[in-house]
């Protein structure tokens, strides 16, 4: 665990300074100064920011303190999730239970974690929406409107389930359900701070959904339209914060350069996203890891390369915001080793170091995810277990960095060079 670095420093803005982040000519400025970050995705605290099922706020505390004290100001958050509890491979507890309808102690703890994060000079890139199953997202918001009951990839095999949810962009239903719940979420007042969330310098930039796809060559326009028409929705709403897609890139526009470029290209969107995933894109193999990690280091420089080269040309910034590299072996025990893992860590850390030497569009990387003190007691997430950086459908432990492990080191290194 990282034990010393002042919670002001690196690019997070400290609690006395009320500016807000912004992308400007290629960079992402704090308090006027170009910002270079590592940060961390910690979809989960709000959950642990709340007083109901799940919640944890001396855990929170100690989690916000070690980040801090790795250097980490950035934290990507999920806002909530939407539809039934009880569902195979959903995180729990519910924010939306019913359209419209909110569990109003999750409100409660998304007020106190961005409270928490003013305090210690920490932002939040929260995200709206998603495309994935685990906390209902698009397949939730199809269900509300009348499209059947949702399936699950892990139940009901994943084209059934990619085609169930390929409906969500050409829903005009379902897409105004979301819609209102971007009204209430972005028009919200912070009950600890009294701030409204649009006058609220610990919110980075709101995240139109995590890795929203178009799924279908069909909804290839439409869903360019979708995302201009919620950015700008945003915008209406909160003239002060930065507005991003969530995007994987160039493979969430299912191999779609133009798509990927048009998206990133909309006014209201300030910086260029990608996500990048080795193991799911089969750049390597989880029994041959060690035998694959050059392949993989190799097509993730030529992905974010890629990425940049449409950073440069639009003028904007660009920030990884997902990345995640399988423990040793693809093992998922805490006490497993990451030799692997911080060697493929690193290839992205230098390169946002050099970005940084060399003033580049590469201004940020969150890597998935933060585990800090959770101790995993099942194989998949079940009710009662600890919260850690893999979600409900995925093994746990497997890309989460705990803070006994080795990539603890590498994390706060990387952020005393950007800072």
């Amino acid at each position: 665990m990282c034990l010393a670095a002042s919670l002001n420093s690196g690019c997070g803005s400290a609690p006395e300074n009320k500016s807000f982040a912004r992308a400007e000519n290629g960079r992402i400025l704090i308090n006027g100064k170009p910002c270079y970050f590592l940060g961390a995705n910690l979809w989960y605290a709000p959950i642990l920011a709340s007083t109901g099922e799940g919640g944890n706020r001396p855990r929170l505390a100690r989690e916000l303190d070690s980040l801090a004290a790795c250097g980490i100001t950035n934290l990507r958050v999920l806002v909530g999730a939407e539809g039934d509890a009880g569902v195979t491979a959903k995180i729990e507890p519910i924010l939306q239970y019913a359209p419209g309808q909110y569990d109003d102690r999750l409100l409660d703890g998304l007020d106190y974690l961005l409270a928490q994060l003013g305090q210690r000079g920490m932002q939040a890139v929260l995200y709206l929406n998603n495309s994935w199953e685990w906390s209902g997202g698009y397949s939730q918001y199809l269900a509300w409107s009348g499209e059947g009951k949702a399936p699950i990839p892990c139940v009901d095999g994943y084209e059934t389930y990619t085609d169930y949810v390929s409906r969500f962009i050409p829903n005009m239903r379902a897409r105004e359900l979301f819609e209102n719940h971007v009204r209430f979420i972005v028009g919200r007042t912070n009950r600890y701070t009294g701030l409204k969330y649009t006058e609220d310098p610990a919110i980075f930039s709101w995240q139109i959904c995590n890795e929203p796809r178009p799924f279908g060559t069909a909804n290839h326009e439409a869903f360019a339209e979708w995302i201009a028409q919620t950015a700008r929705l945003i915008r209406s709403l909160d003239p002060n914060h930065m507005i991003s897609t969530g995007s994987e890139g160039f493979y969430g526009c299912e191999s779609n350069l133009e798509l990927t470029e048009r998206i990133h290209a909309i006014p209201e969107i300030a910086y260029v996203n990608l996500h990048i995933w080795p193991s799911n894109w089969r750049w390597v193999d989880r029994n041959a890891l060690a035998e694959g990690l050059e392949n993989a280091k190799e097509m993730t420089r030529k992905y974010i390369d890629m990425h940049l080269e449409i950073g440069r040309r639009l003028n904007k910034p660009v920030i990884i915001e997902e990345f995640g590299f399988p423990r040793d072996s693809f093992q998922f025990a805490r006490n497993t080793p990451t030799t692997l893992r911080d060697a493929y860590y690193t290839e992205i850390l230098d390169r946002l170091v050099e970005s940084k030497r060399s003033g580049g569009v590469l201004a940020g990387a969150n890597f998935w995810a933060w585990g800090g003190e959770a101790r995993p007691e099942h194989l998949y997430w079940e009710r009662g277990d600890d919260y850690c950086g893999d979600p409900a459908q995925e093994q746990q432990g497997l890309y989460s960095v705990f803070n006994n492990d080795s990539t603890v080191g590498l994390i706060r290194r990387t952020n005393q060079l950007l800072e």
